[in-house]
């Protein structure tokens, strides 16, 4: 058996160990009473928790010598601090990376999700137990033909994130929608040598919902040597060197309030700041991929 295979078989028996804590806690979470609740969600991050430490000692024992990390982290990372995490998007080693980098620094990731991945097994019961936003995108094809439909986004974000407003949260959202493929870029006609478009809204109606109490931004820049690689490439040794810079921003106050669907002027303002930012960090990915 190869070094890969065996270090996949550890990560779903790893996945399995923790999942049952994280389905017992679940069920016990349905319950209505506040207290238990409370207690229930801080046994699903401690199990999601040490569910991320054991895949990232998997991974460092099966890579010893193989991958380089370099990870650059701003000062002053809280678990008790809620923030918005952003990073460009090539390949589910995205996910790995950010949890391994972020785990028990700031509080537990929470990713925006297809609702189409609630059926993954084990993983799709554990991100409705550890309240995953699961979004149902609609195309301008169906909303011009289903105008009522207008609002379904926002409306799923804010029920998702008044879970959050009175605990630390993390929430992750790769704004360019998908992973990052030359027919998707050439498609776009991005005017970014390494992005795709960002798309604003997640993220725009995210902050709308936490009404101000997420203020800083961690702004993840993920290069990876070589470029196209997938989650058997990282497991298998064959990923060279993973690059991670992380940048502390803090959002400016006039972005924390608006209305992204019914005030154009704010929305222009929110886009034309997010297409700034995504320039910065292709450029950074620049620097990286030359250095």
């Amino acid at each position: 058996m190869t070094r890969g295979s065996i270090a996949v078989l550890l990560v779903l028996l790893n996945t399995i160990c923790w999942f049952i804590p994280v389905l017992l806690a679940g069920l016990v979470k349905l319950l209505p009473v506040s207290m238990v609740r409370r207690a229930a969600n801080r046994v699903l991050v401690w199990a999601a928790e040490n569910w991320i430490s054991g895949n990232g000692w998997i991974e460092r024992f099966f890579n010893r010598g193989r991958t380089r990390w370099q990870v650059t982290l701003p000062e002053g990372l809280r678990h008790e601090e809620s923030c918005f995490v952003v990073a460009n998007h090539q390949s589910w080693v995205d996910i790995f990376v950010l949890q391994r980098v972020f785990n028990r620094r700031i509080p537990f990731l929470r990713f925006f999700l297809k609702r189409e991945l609630i059926w993954v097994p084990l993983l799709g019961i554990a991100w409705w137990a550890l309240d995953f936003p699961f979004m149902k995108r609609h195309s301008r094809e169906y909303l011009e033909r289903h105008p009522e439909r207008r609002g379904d986004d926002m409306r799923t974000t804010i029920r998702a994130c008044e879970k959050f407003r009175h605990r630390p949260v993390a929430i992750m959202n790769f704004l360019e929608g998908t992973r990052f493929r030359e027919h998707r870029h050439a498609q776009q006609a991005s005017p970014y040598r390494h992005l795709l478009k960002p798309r604003a809204g997640g993220m725009a109606f995210a902050l709308q919902a936490m009404n101000g109490s997420i203020r800083t931004l961690l702004d993840v820049t993920i290069v990876y040597r070589p470029q196209r690689i997938g989650l058997w490439d990282l497991f298998a040794g064959r990923i060279n060197e993973i690059t991670v810079n992380v940048r502390r921003v803090e959002l400016p106050a006039q972005l924390l309030q608006g209305d992204y669907e019914n005030d154009p002027q704010w929305r222009e303002a929110f886009q034309a700041w997010l297409r700034e930012l995504w320039a910065a960090k292709d450029a950074e990915i620049e620097r990286i991929s030359r250095s």
